[in-house]
């Protein structure tokens, strides 16, 4: 993954918050975090920037964590059917990679499965940041 934002000159920018805990499957959490930066690098361009930060939440008694791009953002009709496994989703990134979508409904199941949840934010032409919460244990 590290390759592939080197290769594409992509800014990785590390704002995640120390002294942040959470109660995880960390293998889970790992394929979660994963995805999300792999999906990132895709669809941005060569030069651009990606953070991946969080926000403490504790009056929700969670915590959120972000992957934000400086891509190629997404219209709302795409961002209504990311999360869909009916909805069929293939994208191409812009070096022309691949992807099915299938990744992001599999975060989706994971962090569901630790009581979280994952939204998106985007508009095209100025990037996405995919979010998800994950409950302070």
């Amino acid at each position: 993954m590290l390759n592939m934002a080197k290769a594409k000159e992509i800014t990785l920018v590390n704002n995640i918050l120390e002294e942040q805990y959470v109660t995880a499957d960390i293998p889970m959490l790992n394929t979660i975090i994963r995805n999300l930066i792999s999906n990132a690098i895709k669809f941005t361009p060569n030069g651009g920037m990606i953070e991946i930060g969080t926000i403490d939440q504790p009056s929700e008694g969670s915590i959120v964590i972000y992957v934000k791009d400086s891509g190629m953002g997404m219209s709302d009709e795409i961002k209504e059917k990311l999360f869909k496994i009916d909805s069929k989703i293939t994208n191409v990134g812009t070096n022309n990679e691949k992807g099915t979508g299938l990744g992001l409904i599999l975060c989706k199941e994971f962090i569901e499965k630790h009581g979280g949840r994952i939204w998106v934010e985007s508009e095209i032409g100025k990037g996405s940041t995919f979010n998800f919460s994950l409950p302070i244990k």
